[in-house]
Parts: C-alpha cells; structure tokens; sequence
C-alpha cells in the first residue's frame, strides 16, 4: 500500500512523460494508495492491533502523517470519541458534519439536506482535501478546549507536529511534481484533485456504510449523559457489516468490511476477522443481540442513501426504520 501510494508520485517527479491521461491514472492511483494506507496500515496501527509490538504500531501509526493526516488528532477522533460514543450526536465525532450534512435524526435539520442523499457524493469527495488542509488543525483547536490534548505546550507542540508532517506530505504529493515535472500547474492541480476525490470518497463510503444506513440505532444519553445498553450491546446496535464474502475488498479496506467485530475487539488485526465473524453472529442469535449485515457493498451504499434521503425528509428526533430500538 506504501509502494502504492508513493511509486506514482515519484514516476510524476522523475520519469518524463508528457501525457495528461497518464498523469491523471498516477495520481489517481496513488488516491488508491492513500485508501490502502489509511485502511489497512495506519488505522490497525494506531489501535495498537497490527503488531504485539508497541514500537511497530508507533511507527506504522505514522503512515497517515505521509499521506497528510496527522495520528495524534486521528487518535483522539476516532479511537476515542468514534469507538467510545458510536453514533451517539454530538459526541461521536464521525457523525459531527457540517450544516449542509445531517447523518443524526437528532440533529438539526434545514432545508438543504432535502437533496443531501444528492450532493453528499460529491461532498465526499472533499473529505481527505479538507482533512489534509484544514480539518486537522480544526478538530486539534476542539479538543484542546475539551481538555482531550493536554497543558498549552503539548497543544503547540502538536500544532508544530502536524505543520512538518504536513509539508512532507504537500512536498511528496504535490511539491515535488511542480518543481521537478514538465507538467503545467493546472494539469498537476487537477490530477492532485482527482487523486484525493478518489479518497476520500472511497474512505468516507467505507465509514458511512457502516454507521449511517437504515439499521442502526442512533441513541439518546439521559439527563445524566448515560446510555442505557452495555457497551458490546451499543458497538452491535450502531454497526453494520457488509459484504462479508469479498476477500478482495476485505484486503483492499483493512477489513472494514467486518466493522461489527472491529468495534467489538479494535485491539485485534483486521486479519482475524472473517474468522472471528461467525462466533460473533452466532452468539448475537443465541442471546437475541442484533448483528447487522449487508450481503454487498452496493446493497449498503444504497442504505446508506436511503438513509441520507430520510434524514433529509423526517422530522427532528424522529425515529427512522430502524430494526432495533434500546429497551
């Protein structure tokens, strides 16, 4: 996956070509690449399952400072506030979108979002371009005011953290091109975008699939902020698989294909999952515990659709067709 990101981008830099179809299929699968390495690298890594060893994970963490994100934001983001409130509003960050998104029936509901199961795709698209550009020094400013980063001097040390591993990767995937290739500017900005277009809608799709589909639950902290299931019960409610068959999409996304046991055992590889799988669903049948599954990718792409078409549609707080509710 490393090879595959960076190997397109050194032909662009070093072997000259003058062709603008091939300069676009590069970048492009590099984009690929950048799936790869944010799947099935850094995402085992920085859970601390790729390897036993702690120092292997530290270093394969860093794998998504190459491809401009940053591991310390990503941990706090995902690890934390994605796998410890799983589609609960507010708190789990993978669902906190923009005004112009709402993948929460208790969020917030405008009138744009009528046609978001329309424009979401596109929006998608943008995701890892706003990441590497912006988001990362976004959410780091958030958390240091959710007291998730530590004293001032950790937050500027991160901020100074993020700005280096941010100018290797703009140098690997873009500076370097424009010093050294004969390729005009406009033609290198358009492949670059198509690159991260490829990405991030790739990445984003994976993610949604799993969480924001018509299936899941979406549930309410009481007055005391707590939920009422036990935890495994939450992570099966709010989690979906799909195409548990595909071998080569499992390989290609890191596994998360199989998100229902990835929420349940995050501290094991990826590489265990499609065996750990039907333990899983046999144990959910036999104590009545949801397990949620799509048979193909396209089959929950479409409920993830349906559900964006919905959550435009439905009123606040209303609950949706969901299969499950808490008790």
């Amino acid at each position: 996956m490393l090879l595959l990101y960076l190997t397109p981008l050194l032909i662009i830099s070093f072997v000259p070509f003058t062709n603008n179809l091939l300069l676009i299929i590069l970048y492009v699968t590099s984009g690929f690449g950048i799936v790869g390495v944010g799947m099935g690298i850094m995402h085992d890594a920085i859970h601390g399952s790729y390897s036993p060893k702690s120092f292997v994970n530290k270093y394969l963490g860093y794998t998504i400072n190459l491809i401009g994100g940053s591991d310390d934001v990503w941990k706090i983001q995902h690890n934390v506030l994605h796998h410890s409130y799983t589609n609960i509003h507010e708190a789990d960050d993978d669902i906190n979108a923009p005004f112009f998104l709402r993948f929460s029936p208790h969020a917030n509901k405008n009138k744009l979002h009528y046609y978001q199961h329309i424009y979401a795709w596109f929006l998608y698209g943008l995701s890892t371009l706003s990441w590497v550009a912006s988001k990362d020094f976004v959410r780091l400013k958030r958390y240091y005011k959710m007291g998730l980063v530590g004293d001032k001097k950790a937050y500027r040390k991160t901020v100074s953290k993020i700005i280096f591993w941010k100018i290797v990767a703009f140098t690997l995937s873009i500076g370097l091109p424009l010093a050294i290739s004969s390729h005009s500017v406009g033609m290198i900005l358009l492949a670059f975008f198509c690159m991260h277009f490829v990405a991030g809608l790739s990445m984003t799709v994976v993610f949604q699939a799993a969480h924001v589909i018509r299936a899941t639950d979406f549930p309410i902290p009481d007055e005391k902020g707590m939920i009422e299931s036990e935890r495994f019960i939450h992570q099966m409610a709010t989690t979906s698989n799909f195409s548990p068959k595909s071998w080569l999409l499992s390989w290609f996304i890191g596994g998360l294909n199989f998100q229902v046991e990835h929420h349940l055992f995050p501290h094991i590889s990826h590489v265990h999952y499609h065996k750990i799988a039907p333990i899983v669903k046999q144990t959910a049948e036999e104590y009545g515990i949801p397990y949620l599954c799509e048979k193909t990718f396209a089959s929950a792409i479409k409920q993830h659709y349906l559900m964006l078409k919905e959550l435009g549609r439905a009123d606040d707080d209303t609950k949706l067709n969901y299969v499950y509710h808490h008790h």
